[in-house]
């Protein structure tokens, strides 16, 4: 009795940690992006970098997802999810300690390991939730992207107090940030050295590899992931700019953009949990569609305090929630954690081609126009094309079964 009851206690407290882990890596799943868009003004003048040169500092780690996606596969091969998720935030950590160095070339390489480190967590994390918690995709989805949310929004609000108002720099602005990720290092060793499950995300049959590519769902659910972070990361990088541009204080508009992802913190716990309930995501995909093509157009015709907060809280509000039902149908589109695996791959690799294409472009686009307009006009686009894409990865289907 006294052995079952220990084993009872080890399996609850593994599961505390394992919860736990989840948790420390949805820390550093956006900070060390978010900590870029209110300094990357402070950071372009201080390097005498151009604006499309300064919108790859969010470009390239969204590079780096959509290379390093499909090989944290293979990487599972050979070693645990656990030791692989070590190995992201091991990297993740080495390359916000380089970034924050005032030589270029450390600026760029530390932002690609940054983008490097992410992609694997960003992979592997789904997939874990569906192998570990099978039957909470939903509320564990929803934990771990309200976390995301909390800390993304976060980041973007100490990053100009810190830089500025503490007079300590934007270099220290951003190397804060590698707390979080030594954080999960210690959290994930223990995990690790714990595993005794040798599952790998990717020991399926190679003709499931090669027809997660060829499903037209899973097309569908890369491109709402894609496009709904290519206005994610278009967002963090240049709003505070755009609101700048309207008047706004360097420091105002650095909280205007973490207003903007904590007011969206509600949508990324509630949306998941209601995506659960129903056959079908054709309503909520509207729903947010319709708050971000009104918040993107309120900041393109609206220049008076009123309408750009209103635009703000609706973007926010959009940008949480899309993301949020983006994750739960890595989970929901597939029948078991393997197939999530797959799904997450695929979807992250393609699906971060198109959002890394986003800072860059609208960088270039306002280089080439002095006008904040044809962006904004470019991002209410792409608004329309996530509700196409969300309306098709919104069926109640699975990847391998059409």
């Amino acid at each position: 009795m006294e052995i079952k009851e220990e084993t009872e206690q080890k399996k609850v407290f593994y599961r505390v940690i394992i919860v736990t882990g989840i948790i420390v890596v949805a820390f550093n799943l956006r900070p060390s992006i978010t900590s870029v868009g209110p300094l990357i003004g402070t950071i372009r003048d201080q390097l005498g970098l151009s604006n499309w040169s300064a919108g790859m500092l969010t470009s390239l780690p969204l590079i780096a997802f959509a290379v390093m996606s499909p090989l944290v596969a293979k990487l599972s091969n050979r070693f645990t999810n656990e030791q692989v998720m070590l190995l992201g935030l091991f990297i993740l950590f080495i390359g916000i300690t380089l970034r924050s160095m005032t030589i270029i070339s450390l600026l760029f390489t530390g932002t690609l390991l940054i983008g490097l480190g992410i992609a694997i967590c960003n992979v592997l994390l789904p997939s874990v939730i569906k192998e570990k918690f099978p039957m909470q995709v939903a509320l564990m989805t929803s934990i771990y992207s309200t976390t995301m949310g909390i800390f993304a929004a976060t980041a973007s609000g100490l990053s100009v107090p810190i830089a500025e108002g503490l007079h300590l720099g934007w270099q220290v602005a951003l190397i804060v940030w590698a707390i979080p990720a030594l954080l999960g290092i210690i959290v994930w060793i223990y995990l690790a050295k714990q595993s005794t499950d040798h599952y790998r995300v990717s020991y399926q049959p190679i003709i499931e590899q090669k027809q997660i590519w060829r499903s037209p769902l899973a097309w569908q659910v890369a491109a709402f992931m894609g496009f709904q972070s290519f206005l994610f990361y278009v967002t963090i990088s240049w709003m505070p700019e755009i609101l700048q541009a309207y008047g706004i204080s360097a420091a105002a508009a650095g909280w205007m953009l973490s207003f903007l992802q904590f007011i969206g913190l509600p949508a990324s716990f509630i949306v998941p949990v209601l995506a659960s309930k129903y056959r079908s995501q054709h309503g909520i995909v509207l729903a947010m569609g319709l708050f971000s093509i009104i918040g993107y157009t309120g900041l393109l015709l609206g220049k008076s305090n009123t309408v750009m907060v209103v635009s703000i809280i609706l973007i926010g509000f959009s940008l949480s929630g899309t993301f949020a039902l983006a994750l739960t149908l890595l989970g929901m589109r597939a029948r078991n954690g393997k197939q999530a695996a797959q799904l997450s791959g695929m979807a992250q690799s393609f699906g971060y081609v198109l959002a890394a294409i986003g800072p860059f472009l609208v960088g270039y686009l306002y280089d080439k126009t002095q006008t904040w307009d044809i962006p904004l006009l470019t991002l209410i686009s792409v608004a329309i094309i996530v509700v196409v894409f969300g309306f098709g990865a919104g069926r109640d289907k699975y990847v391998f079964d059409e």
